[in-house]
């Protein structure tokens, strides 16, 4: 044997087995791998989630106009939840709906099902219990009262509160899940849009409310200056309008007691109806109005019809909802009310909008107090002006046409039994004419304006002025003697008395284009004397008129005297005790 063939033999090495891997470990690993894909294809799902919320945060807190930021809101929860349908209702003060923003519905699909919702159903459990609800099918809970005939068929819900500190605002409404129902993460990411959203809407009312005060504040100056010049448009119109622009009302009226405190008469009218409403009246008693300006407090209404404890004179001409009615106080007492409307379905008004309107409400008062201080001096100034023509005419005219009578009287005295003296005693008789007539002018120019007492002269003229449209033209009148202080409120009753019943003879029987009525006072007797141009009495049967002036006549023991005239004469004629 070789030393070759001396080497260690080979030795086989021992059977290892099969040389494949068991099937066992290997599945392990795919389940493992693709459990490890489907974690990462959730993560990255919820990576894109979450952009889309950090996304919705950003477009949502980007507007500070409120109506902006609601839309964008009920988008991005629509986005966010996959959802087809999606909305916003806010919830009004006294529960129910107060506006209801929606996406997801084309504009004949609106109108086929017509009323929007107002908050009832499976809507209205989540204002009463504002906690998260979500359904798989809509139609299995017991809380749903259905769809109007013409809704799209909606199954899966999820409703979610948003909450202002711990006020409900309002709540996201969410139907129709791509895909099937809505899951918990949809809650939780719809839950942390609707805490942004409450930010952003709060953020967008204070805006809001801080930019309507700058309004108002604006308007509050230039009705101020409007006041104090007292040009341009009338101060209570302009109040009006700027109330009705700035607080979004549909009608404003300024209302103000009648003269007998019985009624409330429309002074200004603006928007809705104003044509019908100016200048209308209605009763005091039981109204919205009469409430305000009796305890002096402002009084709001969310809806006058529901609401029928009180009247409310808007209603009568435009459908008005939401309703206040605010005091207009003045220096001696509440002078009546600024009402302001809306039409009916209309937001109700809020506490800044009544603050705002309470401040118009006092340029009101303060635009009466100054039209009636304005009104009362130029009474004033008038008063002086008429004072100072009677007193000119008193001491300078008539005295110099006294004078000149006199002078005239002389002349004619020299010229007896001549023509020329007869027609300088017509000359003097004229002067003495126009002396009384100038004195009645006198008393007219101080009477009317003077100490608030009537008189007889006051009484007389008031009698005429009455009768004057009838009779077709003004009667002459003529006062002579001390009437105001020797006539006594009881003849003067009597006095005009046989004034009317004269001058209402004349306008119906006499047609008379001329009458001259003259009292005269003096020593201890009353007269009357009235003269007409007209057709006179004739032999008419029908004397009753002239029987009860004998008659008041008679009582007093003086006369009545019916004398011959081209028209007719009636002298009446007292004694004054």
């Amino acid at each position: 044997m070789s030393s070759r063939d001396a080497r260690v033999p080979s030795v086989e090495p021992p059977d290892q087995g099969p040389t494949d891997y068991p099937d066992v470990p290997r599945l392990e690993l795919d389940q493992l791998l693709g459990q490890l894909i489907d974690r990462a294809q959730d993560v990255v799902g919820t990576q894109d989630r979450l952009r889309g919320l950090l996304r919705a945060n950003r477009s949502i807190v980007g507007d500070l106009a409120l109506p902006v930021v609601l839309q964008r809101i009920v988008e991005a929860a629509r986005e966010l939840a996959h959802a087809r349908y999606a909305a916003l209702g806010v919830v009004a003060p006294d529960s129910g709906l107060e506006q209801f923003i929606h996406v997801g519905f084309d504009d004949e699909t609106v109108t086929d099902i017509g009323h929007l919702p107002e908050g009832k159903g499976l809507l209205g459990a989540l204002i009463d219990d504002p906690r998260p609800i979500k359904l798989g099918n809509i139609a299995d809970d017991r809380r749903s009262v259905g769809f109007p005939s013409q809704h799209p068929p909606m199954a899966s819900f999820l409703g979610v509160p948003i909450r202002i500190r711990n006020e409900v605002y309002g709540n996201l409404y969410l139907t129709e899940r791509e895909g099937g129902e809505f899951t918990a993460e949809d809650e939780d990411l719809v839950s942390a849009l609707a805490a942004t959203a409450a930010t952003a809407i709060e953020n967008a009312r204070l805006f809001g409310e801080s930019r309507r005060r700058q309004d108002w504040l604006q308007a509050s100056a230039e009705i101020t200056r409007q006041l104090l010049s007292g040009e341009g448009e009338q101060a209570l119109q302009l109040i009006a309008r700027r109330v009705g622009e700035l607080a979004n009302a549909d009608v404003v009226t300024v209302v103000l007691p009648s003269l007998d405190q019985q009624s409330l008469v429309v002074d200004v009218a603006v928007g809705e109806g104003a044509e019908q409403l100016a200048g209308t009246s209605y009763p005091l008693a039981g109204t919205l109005s009469a409430l305000a300006i009796s305890t002096g407090r402002p009084v709001m209404i969310g809806d006058v019809q529901q609401d029928t404890s009180y009247t409310v004179h808007l209603s009568e001409v435009v459908t008005v909802g939401p309703v206040m009615a605010i005091p207009l106080v003045g220096a001696l007492g509440n002078r009546g009310a600024l009402v302001t409307g809306r039409l009916h379905g209309q937001r109700q008004f809020n506490d800044v909008e009544l603050d705002m309107a309470m401040t118009f409400a006092n340029h009101a008062s303060v635009a009466l107090e100054l039209a009636d201080a304005r009104a009362d001096q130029q009474r004033v100034a008038l008063l002086e002006d008429r004072d100072r023509i009677a007193r000119d005419l008193h001491d300078h005219v008539i005295q110099r046409l006294f004078a000149a009578g006199l002078s005239v009287q002389t002349a004619a005295s020299s010229l007896r039994n001549d023509q020329r003296g007869d027609r300088l005693g017509q000359v003097v008789d004229d002067i003495d004419e126009t002396i009384r007539q100038i004195r009645t002018s006198i008393f007219e120019l101080r009477g009317p304006l003077g100490p608030a007492r009537e008189t007889v002269r006051t009484r007389v003229l008031a009698v005429v002025d009455d009768l004057a449209d009838a009779l077709g033209f003004s009667p002459d009148v003529r006062f002579a003697g001390p009437l105001d202080t020797m006539v006594d409120d009881d003849v003067a009753d009597d006095v005009v008395a046989v004034v009317r019943e004269a001058l209402s003879n004349v306008a119906r029987h006499a047609q008379a284009q001329r009458v001259e009525i003259e009292i005269t006072a003096t020593g201890q007797k009353l007269t009357i004397d009235i003269i007409d141009d007209g057709r006179g009495l004739g032999d008419t049967s029908r004397r009753s008129g002239l029987a009860n002036l004998q008659e008041r006549a008679e009582r007093r023991g003086g006369t009545l005297s019916v004398p011959e005239h081209d028209g007719a004469r009636l002298i009446w004629s007292v004694p004054l005790s």
